[in-house]
């Protein structure tokens, strides 16, 4: 199988034999010194015409296939192209170091922030080495106390979300995965800097949530952000796991259901063809609506940052039953 055709999404199928083809002429045209640029010229219009109609009537499910992507890029693919230098820092300081949850001090545009966030692997021992991005109970601790000591330091904080759950292992419910995460959603609510979520592929569950109370909070184009994963939901309200597609839809997942419910702030854009098509550019989107979102934050004071972030989440899910409010009137 052509490298072009490995890791490919079914939708993806036709783009990827259409660039076969396109590198196919291209290595013939290196070969034989014949100038093919006319040719490839139109191949790749047709290409990225093809990509924009797919890509177009994308659905929950296939946005959801997209944020797993297993050439999707990751919290430390980002942190290399956005900061200008970090340090990652490590341990709990009560148990152990989660390898899940990454985290350190950086340098943004000259500015000094904290950054946290869950790391995937691409090959199966680097999948097993990162727990498959699902945090323990000590990658939570570990996170928040490098939120503290931003805090402490007056650093803004960078969470970097991408996990399809919390670890729910017999260890990790045996170390307080719940106390854990509970913790977080607590102390990040009364953190006196300010605090930037992004959504990077999967927002899944209680682990997303354990690190993502911020003052905004963005989303990439094409990530999801759910309280459980369709296959989860597909298996409790039908008890089959392939109505995955369905779940995906009524779940609501994607940026532009979770921007619409208030649930995120800012969708920042993907380029054509999704994240793993083009880091750099990816990475200069989430960049400046991050480096935005801080200068929006910068006049606030600590106490009105706090109030702010727990108004902000407080807020969320709030129902108006406007037929009683009619009657009400009427009455």
């Amino acid at each position: 199988m052509p490298p072009s055709m490995t890791n490919v999404l079914d939708f993806e199928k036709p783009i990827a034999e259409l660039e076969t083809h396109i590198d196919e002429i291209k290595r013939l045209t290196s070969e034989e010194g014949v100038d093919r640029t006319e040719e490839i010229a139109v191949l790749e219009g047709h290409r990225d015409r093809l990509m924009q109609e797919i890509f177009a009537r994308l659905t929950p499910w296939d946005k959801t296939l997209l944020a797993r992507h297993p050439k999707r890029p990751y919290t430390l693919d980002y942190a290399r192209v956005i900061f200008d230098e970090y340090t990652e820092l490590r341990g709990d300081r009560l148990f152990a170091d989660d390898k899940a949850m990454v985290g350190g001090m950086a340098t943004l545009n000259g500015q000094q922030v904290m950054f946290v966030g869950q790391q995937k692997g691409r090959d199966l021992k680097e999948r097993q080495f990162r727990n498959f991005g699902s945090a323990k109970p000590e990658g939570y601790r570990k996170a928040l106390r490098l939120m503290k000591t931003a805090e402490k330091f007056g650093r803004p904080i960078i969470s970097f979300v991408d996990t399809p759950a919390a670890d729910c292992s017999v260890g990790a419910e045996a170390r307080g995965i719940s106390e854990a995460i509970a913790r977080n959603l607590r102390d990040m609510a009364m953190i006196r800097v300010p605090i930037i979520v992004a959504v990077l592929g999967e927002g899944g569950s209680g682990g997303a949530i354990g690190i993502g109370v911020g003052n905004r909070v963005l989303m990439l184009e094409y990530a999801v952000y759910s309280v459980i994963p369709p296959e989860g939901c597909a298996a409790i309200l039908w008890r089959d796991p392939t109505k995955a597609p369905d779940a995906a839809a009524a779940l609501r997942i994607t940026a532009d259901d979770a921007l619409k419910l208030g649930v995120v702030d800012e969708i920042v854009p993907e380029p054509l063809g999704g994240a793993h098509r083009n880091l750099e550019q990816t990475a200069r989107n989430l960049k400046g609506a991050i480096i935005k979102a801080l200068a929006d934050l910068s006049t606030l004071s600590g106490e009105e940052l706090a109030n702010a972030r727990y108004e902000k989440f407080r807020a969320m899910g709030q129902i108006i039953d406007t037929s009683l409010v009619a009657e009400a009137v009427v009455g």
